[in-house]
């Protein structure tokens, strides 16, 4: 044997990890799958939120008639719920709290008495608090 043939070449070390054009692209892989993800739950939870403003205009609707069953007619104002007004006199509240005359979108319910629609109309102007509008700002009222 030959000296040259007796010597072992030491294995190749090979580089380990990823390319800079690798993590690149699996940070814009993940910046696609968050935006459309996040988009979604997003929207989900405005969605909920509008049907949580639909709930409201009922629970205010039952609030104004435990006033209504008490005084004989339906407060002149929501805040009527929460203070008692001077013509009350059997006034047995407060039937509602502050927040609960507030959407989820932190704009109060709009109320009319006498009401287009019966004694006492309560309307829920979605999320942009104007009268009309489709999807998240279409408006929702008592009567529907």
């Amino acid at each position: 044997m030959t000296m040259y043939t007796m010597q072992r070449r030491a294995p190749r070390i090979s580089a380990a990890g990823f390319t800079l054009i690798e993590m690149i692209a699996v940070l814009v892989l993940i910046g696609i799958v968050m935006t459309i993800v996040g988009g979604k739950v997003m929207q989900n939870f405005q969605n909920g939120e509008y049907k949580a403003g639909v709930a409201g205009v009922h629970s205010v609707e039952m609030k104004v008639q435990a006033y209504m069953l008490d005084n004989g007619s339906p407060p002149q104002s929501l805040n009527d719920l929460v203070t008692r007004p001077g013509n009350a006199s059997n006034w047995n509240g407060p039937y509602a709290k502050e927040s609960d005359l507030k959407d989820p979108f932190q704009h109060p319910y709009f109320y009319k008495v006498p009401g287009d629609h019966g004694d006492f109309d309560i309307i829920f102007y979605g999320k942009d608090g104007q009268p009309g509008g489709d999807g998240l700002n279409k408006d929702f009222g008592n009567w529907q």
